[in-house]
């Protein structure tokens, strides 16, 4: 059951704040808001994405908000996220994706089950700086390198106990990770999203934080 109502700004602007200062982030915190309804005066994407992770180093600039539709050209991270396969092409360049990297060795047919999936089906997902999002956050995504994450990693333990998951491809996996579970995960980023991404650089990764949790 997402929720679609209206955030605190002054909230979550001084967790961006905090986040950002104390960690020296190069990207601003992003709020990635999953809702049935999109949230009223937010734009749609001004421009085609070639994989979903796209709309991430864009959310870090400005709201805006995605259907499916928008993510059409990425079969794998609608799975991961959940949304409707509406057309046989969609499904097909799914099965093809899956397909190619099974023959690759990437992914072995064996581990798509082990792969997250977020369990509701998604309608809209709204992208944002964490400090503006116009609705509360499903999960707040962090581009850390390995000191920043050292801290992220010793801030995460001290309210949730245990060692964080380290997820490898693909790299959207990792926001059903966190929001599934509730709890924090880390990203080693896919060769897709380290094509696609000017900031995930091979000293970066991703950290997807809970968004019902970020204020702890």
């Amino acid at each position: 059951d997402w929720s679609s109502d209206v955030c605190s700004s002054d909230l979550y602007g001084s967790i961006s704040k905090t986040l950002t200062d104390s960690l020296r982030l190069r990207v601003s915190p992003i709020a990635v808001c999953i809702t049935n309804e999109a949230p009223k005066g937010v734009p749609s994407p001004s421009q085609p994405a070639a994989a979903g992770c796209v709309f991430w180093e864009r959310g870090s600039q400005g709201a805006f908000v995605t259907s499916a539709a928008d993510h059409s050209n990425c079969a794998v991270g609608m799975y991961t996220h959940h949304m409707p396969l509406s057309t046989a092409a969609q499904q097909d360049d799914l099965n093809t994706c899956l397909k190619v990297f099974g023959d690759l060795g990437y992914v072995l047919p064996q581990e798509i089950p082990g792969i997250p999936v977020l369990k509701e089906e998604t309608k809209y997902v709204t992208y944002a700086p964490l400090a503006s999002t116009p609705v509360a956050p499903s999960a707040v995504l962090l581009f850390a390198d390995s000191r920043q994450s050292l801290a992220i990693t010793e801030a995460v333990q001290q309210v949730e106990p245990g060692v964080p998951p380290a997820l490898g491809r693909p790299a959207c996996a990792v926001v059903p990770q966190a929001i599934n579970s509730g709890k924090p995960a880390l990203s080693l980023g896919c060769c897709g999203a380290r094509a696609y991404l000017d900031v995930l650089t091979d000293d970066f990764a991703l950290w997807a934080l809970p968004g019902a949790r970020i204020a702890e």
